[in-house]
């Protein structure tokens, strides 16, 4: 492309380095190897590989005996747990907090967009905690699961959790409303909040271990298959480097270990809850290994879905208009681009040229 091709009105604002060119943002979006291209892919695979987990889970926790037995045991054995039962008893204001803390979650993430003026964006963030939540009605209400006598007052329905789905779909709408240097920062905390919501869930007996789960992968799913979208329209754009400071370290890191020590330690005493006999009595000890168990997977499978959603979108600037396409070799470095203010080539000063 020759030197003298200038910007059409509205085009990239930065001053133009060689090597760059001014081609419409569709052409740059679908290029094969383009940023938006990468993006797009990355952002669609995480979606796909929650779906599938997601029903692994599902045929897995609800469909089985043996998992219906174990979530059964993780949420029975928390009157076993006695830490559990102490918390819950001296502190019974919990389920207000819980409560209030999801309202003033909500609040916080429109008034984020509001205030900075992302009005696409929070509608869009907005409207991925409705998808979600909407899913996870639809599967608590006709999801395929097997019609049982509940005799010991256990919760027959319930999976995925509402609570873990707002609040997890919360914080990952921060990751569009909240600054790029603070993203990091501010969906970190949101999923350490998360993940307390989920525990206190199962704590309290109102959700399986397996209900947080699916919520987690529910969530993680919509949200890629957005940003894949977005993706798909151009509507991203590489993010510079967040400095020495890394101001999101205080709450990834955190999160980095729970996840690791959740999935560890509940895999490890997975084998040995699964192994519960088909019909009770069961051991108080057991039940209280397959609580504390349930509740280190619930808490690990959110931390990681933190960690997921921040490492598809590592350098990904969500808010503002797509990069230019870059065009190398050669011909381009020999011919050098125009200044700011430098008339080149056969063209007016009217900037609303179009390349033909």
């Amino acid at each position: 492309m020759a030197s003298y091709d200038r910007p059409r009105a509205g085009g990239s604002p930065r001053p133009l380095e060689t090597g760059d060119t001014w081609w419409y943002a569709a052409v740059a979006g679908e290029a094969a190897g383009s940023f938006s291209t990468r993006v797009r892919t990355r952002t669609r695979r995480g979606c796909l590989g929650a779906v599938l987990l997601l029903t692994v889970v599902y045929a897995g926790l609800v469909l089985t005996a043996t998992g219906r037995r174990w979530g059964d045991a993780a949420m029975t054995g928390r009157r076993a747990d006695t830490a559990a039962v102490t918390v819950l008893r001296e502190h019974p204001s919990l389920a207000g907090a819980t409560t209030l803390s999801l309202v003033l979650g909500g609040v916080l993430l429109l008034a984020v967009g509001l205030i900075r003026k992302r009005y696409a964006l929070t509608g869009i963030a907005a409207g991925a905690v409705v998808t979600a939540l909407a899913l996870t009605g639809l599967l608590q209400r006709y999801a395929p699961r097997p019609r049982l006598a509940d005799t010991a007052g256990l919760m027959s329905t319930g999976f995925p959790s509402a609570q873990t789905t707002l609040a997890l779909g919360i914080a990952f709408g921060l990751a569009l409303v909240a600054p790029y240097r603070l993203r990091d920062l501010a969906v970190g905390a949101g999923t350490l909040w998360a993940l307390a919501v989920g525990s206190y869930t199962v704590a309290a007996g109102q959700h399986r271990p397996g209900d947080v789960i699916a919520a987690a992968l529910v969530v993680l799913a919509v949200h890629c298959g957005l940003l894949a979208l977005r993706a798909r329209k151009g509507k991203v754009r590489p993010g510079g480097r967040r400095g020495p400071g890394l101001p999101g370290l205080p709450a990834t890191v955190p999160l980095a270990l729970l996840a690791a020590a959740g999935l560890g330690a509940g895999l490890w005493l997975l084998g040995d809850t699964l192994s519960l006999p088909a019909t009770a009595p069961y051991d108080p000890a057991e039940l209280r290994l397959a609580h504390r168990c349930g509740q280190a997977l619930a808490a690990g499978v959110v931390a990681a879905a933190g960690l997921v959603l921040l490492g598809l979108l590592r350098r990904v600037d969500l808010d503002g208009a797509p990069a230019p396409y870059r065009l190398g070799g050669p011909f381009v470095e020999a011919a050098g681009v125009p200044r700011d203010g430098e008339l080149v080539g056969p063209f007016t000063e009217d900037l609303d040229h179009e390349i033909s």
